[in-house]
């Protein structure tokens, strides 16, 4: 496979014109050479938190506050997973996860609820799909054994010690949300060694002295934080310590399209569209422990294909911005992803 157009290439993410080279879901050389496409070649995104049970409550909630909404055991959001029928949910988060894909996500990684039975409700919606959508169990540690790795909600919540422990023998990551309402639960989150944080929207630099020290990735939501009221994560200090990462969290709060989040974030911070467009490609493989993210020889052909010639991108002048600042589902010609 051959795609034309101006290449969004290399870790620098650099424009070039020219072509691409995939060969058996592999990407072979990026060539540099004169083309009329206008289309618009990004890695494909990854999609690195989200809650996409959710998707058989989207909108549900309106003026209730995000503990009502959403904390276990008795928030809003479980109340409605215990009353749905896995049939509806299967088929809620399948519509999800298509979207997902259509709209340039390669890989999701989802803190699935429901204990073993919701991890394989999952396996079963993703089927027939190539997104690859990465399970992280929610409470008994023994969804390890058909989980993909263990998400906790915070230290706030519970003792996550031995979730910790038995992921670490099961050689499987495990991740924590933290600082989301309060700093309270930051520090325990820390010390118990996790692979990835999730929010720290409330998080200061004694925080953040730490999260670098031990070079433990976050993974920032924030439209989801604005909307639920907890206030706007502090991305750009985030990334002077660590590895950032972007999700979309609750599908009952936010669509979850990586280029919302993209636009959200250059347009409510001083962040580079760079490293946002790293934010939603290449930190995301790193929390999700997968090849890829960006385009180079020897990478997954994980790609996003968008019209540059659409009434949306036509006349852009930088290709970056443009992706990050402006383009939308609408935008997207093709999603090539390897079969997951």
């Amino acid at each position: 496979m051959i795609i034309d157009g101006t290449i969004v290439a290399g870790s620098e993410f650099e424009p070039v014109e020219g072509r691409v080279v995939v060969e058996d879901g592999s990407i072979q050389a990026v060539e540099e050479a004169d083309t009329s496409s206008d289309d618009i070649v990004i890695p494909a995104f990854v999609n690195a938190h989200t809650h996409v049970g959710d998707s058989i409550a989207k909108e549900a909630g309106g003026g209730l506050s995000l503990e009502e909404l959403v904390a276990p055991p008795d928030g809003l959001k479980h109340q409605l997973l215990a009353e749905a029928s896995e049939a509806e949910q299967v088929q809620a988060m399948a519509r999800s996860l298509s979207f997902m894909q259509a709209s340039g996500t390669a890989t999701m990684l989802d803190f699935r609820e429901e204990g073993k039975q919701g991890v394989k409700a999952l396996r079963k919606a993703a089927e027939g799909l190539d997104i690859k959508a990465l399970a992280f169990g929610r409470g008994d540690p023994a969804v390890l054994d058909v989980a993909d790795g263990y998400g906790a909600s915070s230290t706030n919540d519970g003792e996550f010690g031995p979730a910790k422990e038995a992921a670490a023998d099961a050689g499987k990551p495990f991740a924590i949300h933290a600082g989301e309402r309060v700093a309270s639960d930051i520090h325990p989150a820390i010390d118990l060694d996790p692979d990835h944080l999730v929010h720290m929207v409330q998080a200061e630099r004694e925080h953040f002295e730490r999260v670098g020290a031990n070079d433990i990735p976050i993974v920032v939501s924030p439209r989801s934080n604005l909307v639920t009221g907890v206030g706007f994560p502090p991305i750009s200090e985030m990334l002077d310590y660590t590895t950032v990462a972007l999700g979309t969290d609750n599908v009952m709060l936010n669509n979850p399209s990586m280029f919302r989040e993209m636009e959200f974030v250059a347009k409510f911070t001083e962040v580079s569209a760079t490293a946002i467009l790293d934010m939603a490609t290449r930190a995301g493989r790193r929390v999700t422990n997968q090849p890829g993210g960006i385009i180079a020889p020897g990478e997954p052909g994980a790609l996003v294909v968008l019209n540059g010639d659409s009434d949306n991108l036509a006349g852009y002048q930088d290709p970056v911005r443009a992706v990050v600042r402006r383009a939308g589902v609408d935008d997207v010609k093709a999603v090539h992803l390897p079969e997951s």
